[in-house]
């Protein structure tokens, strides 16, 4: 018999079984495909060897008037600017007490520190800055004292613990984006002291990580404090922290879901001594004389035609300070501060009539989209008299979560529940070969974690989210839009940017950013290991599949092209099976359909190692059906695959 060229189906299939999946590829792990063949993903390094604290689930790319390129981003922690691999904390203040308001109290033997502050206001977890306080005994000096503290523990309204630490940045003692101090130890007791003049600055409250449903026993933030502690119940998945922002010329506007708007000023806070600290955020209103401009809200946006800002599920004017998930508020153009309605500017509001909420808005080229939890809406740019107008798109659709949804020129994609969804002038659901195997291994709890991104180099839309059994993303889906095919794979990542005034996209996690699409390693780690990727093809016949053949040779067509390894290496394996069960793993779980045992075998599971001087591979392979897979994790290796050649024969079977 000629030579049998292989050519599979682009794309990764699992809404059929293996066997009926004939010519397709049935499973895989980061790769992706181009021009319709199979690849090993790009590499991935840090920014910086600093992390940050708290998990970023925001991430945007502005530019001063200087020149200077920015990355801000968010955490459940802190506000931060990137600049270059440094991290500037601008994490705005809630409160700064009067002189002489705090007091600590040490006891000898002990690092534990008890701070006393009527009606603090804080939360387990939040961040302190005291001044001018003066040595409490011999080891806590006022150099230990008038330092950044994270509060451990909340005692009551008005009081809590820290605990002492040497004198050093903060940035010093963040380790994988955990708060780590290097405690100090008082060596006499003292209570009730610091001085008359201390000042302590409390960051705004940080927000919890991890998403809790429900109502009352466990809900919001209870348990975040000691026994009685204050704790809010909702009726949703509550206070995961999210944050929003964009860029208002070369400054920023950013939120708290569902909390303050805050301005970060360029040219008020960047010094042109690059030793001097960076600004913090305020609030919006704080800079603003206009009584309306509104103090909380679901997300904030500058719209990019008419210089607008929008607030969305945000309080009215003539009810500041109490929110209305539904409404949408608007400031005057080119002007940040003025918001209140009035017939000499084009400040205003729009309310959205059908939903109980506003989840999300997405900006394209045309229009503004924004979903609530029941519907689709656009907002246009309509000039005077109203300003903006709003239409409805779609009823009944779904949406994840604030940050499952992308804008890919003028057309958006995102993730619903169990399904996925585009619009370029129409809402579409889209046809997903992956669909069931994602949805059957995902953590709903944690919906609101889902974060979509763009890598426009290679036509991709990819969703990370949280697996079943993990409730920080470590699962990722893409549907490529150019080729119209899905893929998936494991990666941890909680936000992502695509490239623009970064070279190359940017993702986070573990309290680190990475550049993304860079080498072919995981520069995660010190030093850098392969990243393990993997391609599997559904069953093949060989005949009919009634009859036994042999694969007596290999033409394996794989390219190592672009590799920096000297000796670039893949495995390929061949599995040769008699049955299409025999070498299923039938040891599997499905809602809807119990549990069921089988045996693992494949026949004849033939491996080599494919090098790059690799022409052809000799061997004695038997069966009526086989399944390739190619698979490699070696440093500085990058791999595509072509279309390989079995030389097969009919053969009995002994």
């Amino acid at each position: 018999m000629p030579l049998q060229k292989l050519q599979f189906k682009p794309g990764i299939n699992r809404e059929t079984t293996s066997y009926s999946n004939e010519g397709g590829w049935y499973d895989g792990d980061k790769i992706r495909f181009r021009f319709g063949y199979p690849e090993k993903i790009g590499g991935w390094v840090k920014r910086s060897v600093k992390s940050f604290l708290g998990s970023a689930r925001s991430l945007h790319a502005f530019s001063t008037l200087d020149g200077t390129n920015y990355l801000a981003f968010g955490t459940n922690e802190k506000y931060y600017l990137d600049l270059g691999g440094g991290y500037k904390d601008i994490t705005p203040l809630r409160l700064t007490t009067s002189a002489g308001a705090i007091t600590f109290s040490a006891t000898d033997g002990s690092s534990e520190l008890t701070v006393s502050h009527t009606a603090h206001g804080a939360t387990e977890g939040d961040f302190v800055t005291y001044e001018d306080a003066v040595t409490l005994n011999g080891n806590i000096s006022a150099a230990v004292l008038n330092q950044e503290y994270k509060i451990d523990e909340i005692i009551n309204d008005d009081s809590y613990k820290i605990t002492a630490r040497e004198v050093e940045p903060l940035d010093d003692i963040i380790v994988d984006g955990v708060y780590t101090p290097n405690a100090v130890t008082a060596n006499s007791s003292d209570t009730g002291n610091g001085g008359a003049g201390t000042i302590g600055k409390y960051q705004i409250n940080t927000g919890i990580d991890v998403a809790v449903s429900g109502t009352g026993w466990g809900a919001g933030s209870w348990g975040r404090g000691t026994w009685g502690s204050t704790s809010t119940t909702t009726t949703d998945t509550s206070d995961l922290r999210l944050f929003t922002e964009d860029n208002y010329g070369e400054d920023l506007v950013f939120n708290v879901k569902d909390g303050e708007i805050f301005f970060w000023d360029a040219s008020v806070n960047v010094s042109s001594d690059p030793a001097d600290a960076y600004g913090r955020a305020v609030t919006l209103a704080s800079l603003s004389s206009d009584a309306t401009c509104p103090t909380i809200a679901k997300q904030v946006m500058v719209s990019d035609v008419d210089r607008h800002i929008i607030a969305f599920g945000c309080d009215p004017e003539n009810d500041i300070g109490n929110q209305d998930p539904l409404l949408i508020r608007f400031s005057d153009q080119e002007d940040v501060l003025v918001w209140q309605t009035l017939e000499t500017n084009t400040a205003g509001d729009l309310r959205i009539g059908t939903g109980s909420k506003i989840v999300t808005a997405v900006e394209t080229r045309q229009q503004i989209l924004v979903w609530t939890d029941k519907s689709l809406h656009a907002m246009q740019y309509i000039g005077t008299p109203y300003t903006f107008g709003i239409s409805m798109l779609s009823e009944n659709i779904t949406i994840a979560g604030p940050k499952s949804a992308v804008a890919v020129d003028d057309s958006v994609f995102w993730m619903g529940s169990n399904e996925f969804y585009t619009y370029n002038g129409a809402v579409q659901r889209i046809p997903c070969t992956v669909r069931d195997y994602i949805f059957s291994d995902f953590n709903i709890e944690q919906y609101e974690k889902v974060t979509a991104g763009v890598n426009s180099a290679f036509g991709e839309v990819w969703w990370f989210y949280c697996s079943a059994d993990s409730i920080d993303n470590d699962r990722y889906v893409v549907y490529n839009y150019q080729q119209q095919i899905w893929y998936y794979g494991s990666l941890d990542r909680t936000v992502w940017l695509d490239r623009g005034i970064m070279t190359n996209p940017t993702a986070a996690s573990q309290g680190y950013l990475y550049t993304h699409e860079t080498g072919f390693d995981d520069g995660s780690q010190d030093p850098v290991v392969g990243i393990q990727s993997y391609i599997q093809s559904s069953q093949m016949d060989i005949g009919e599949g009634d009859k036994f053949v042999s694969i007596s040779r290999i033409l394996p067509d794989i390219t190592f092209r672009d590799s920096t390894s000297s000796s670039p290496k893949v495995d390929f394996t061949v599995y040769v099976q008699d049955y299409p069960g025999s070498g299923v793993d039938l040891t599997q779980t499905h809602p809807s359909m119990g549990t069921f045992s089988g045996e693992v075998e494949y026949l004849n599971a033939n491996s080599y190692i494919l090098e790059g001087f690799t022409d052809k591979i000799d061997t004695r392979i038997r069966g009526r059906s086989f399944i390739l897979k190619v698979q490699s994790d070696e440093t500085r290796v990058a791999w595509r695959l072509g279309s390989p050649r079995l030389d097969i024969r009919l053969d009995g079977r002994r």
